[in-house]
């Protein structure tokens, strides 16, 4: 899919746009850093959004002073409103008068709030690695030591931060997540987004939420625990709570796609199917140890017992055998065994 870059207005600063798909729209509010035109080249976000756009208008943007928004954001306006009035003048800008807010990490505090003042345009509610007060993140020796990292070095505060989001991913494509958020976001940004996300807090703002509301939340995610997603489904009014499997923060990352079943069913959106016609041109994008791992799968080895073949740890195996099945998008590991059998890899 091709997606179309617009801006909307914010005072006297621009703010960028991406639309992808057609049809009623789901809008996501930023995560954490980002740049709508650079991030569409990552497939694992790219194939997200367009699992997401089957049969939907897809719609993320850059907060002022990220990515392709206008640079200028004065130290006051770091503030949870702000990020709200943010979210509100792209949606005017795109005249919606109805749609879904899928709030992804931080995401969920603006997603949440909006939700919370314009029930009338909000439709339905995803909220996934979310949480309800940011202070919960960690003690107050943890959250001022990440933003005094960020914010004296960002090389290096980029790269822990990578390790939180996305342990286990491959050496080159942290490297690359790690440059992104550099070149999406200057220190000081990157370093007053982190306390915004340490001070936010929609308690109040969960209970008021009328829209019907899905809650997903990986059980060890390390960048947000997982009792912090409960709480957010306990404080809602009505809300559904999906535990997920895995340890990885970006939703497009690890088993991404028991999150697009979960969200697609919720939204109403047809499920995507693994595309097991081309999906022998996706071998090229497994590692040698996952080529490995899956010869061992389509054996009919466990986990434990691969471990023992390969001498690596029953969790390195399990992550090994979620990123097989992100990157052939396929549905489970039986269909994973069957995929390498026709492939030949037996």
């Amino acid at each position: 899919m091709d997606q179309q870059i617009g801006f909307a207005s914010l005072g006297d600063r621009r703010v960028a746009y991406a639309t992808v798909g057609s049809g009623r729209a789901i809008v996501l509010p930023p995560w954490w850093v980002s740049h709508v035109s650079e991030d569409w080249g990552t497939v694992r976000l790219r194939q997200f959004v367009e699992a997401l756009a089957r049969d939907r208008r897809v719609v993320r943007f850059d907060r002022v002073g990220t990515g392709a928004s206008d640079g200028e954001r004065p130290v006051g306006e770091f503030t949870l409103d702000v990020e709200v009035a943010t979210l509100a003048a792209v949606v005017d800008a795109l005249e919606l008068d109805s749609f879904a807010l899928l709030g992804i990490s931080c995401g969920g505090c603006t997603a949440a709030r909006y939700a919370a003042r314009e029930p009338e345009r909000v439709e339905r509610l995803v909220l996934y690695g979310s949480y309800a007060d940011g202070r919960r993140l960690g003690t107050v020796d943890v959250r001022l030591g990440m933003v005094d990292v960020v914010r004296a070095s960002w090389g290096l505060g980029a790269r822990v931060l990578t390790e939180i989001f996305m342990p286990g991913a491959e050496p080159a494509e942290r490297a690359a997540f790690a440059a992104f958020q550099r070149s999406s976001a200057g220190r000081d940004t990157a370093a007053r987004l982190l306390e915004l996300i340490y001070g936010s807090d929609v308690t109040v703002d969960l209970t008021r939420v009328t829209a019907p509301t899905l809650v997903l939340h990986r059980r060890l995610d390390r960048a947000v625990p997982f009792r912090l997603g409960a709480e957010v489904a306990a404080l809602l009014p009505a809300a559904e709570f999906g535990e997920l499997e895995g340890e990885a923060h970006l939703p497009w990352h690890g088993d991404e796609t028991s999150v697009i079943a979960a969200s697609a069913a919720f939204l109403g959106i047809p499920a995507p199917l693994a595309d097991e016609a081309s999906g022998a041109d996706r071998l090229g994008e497994l590692s040698g140890r996952e080529r490995e791992v899956l010869q061992l799968v389509a054996r009919g080895l466990t986990d434990p017992q691969i471990a023992r073949e390969l001498i690596l740890s029953p969790h390195t195996i399990h992550r090994h055998v979620a990123n097989i099945r992100t990157k052939l998008r396929l549905p489970s590991r039986a269909a994973a065994a069957a995929y390498a059998a026709r492939s030949g890899l037996l």
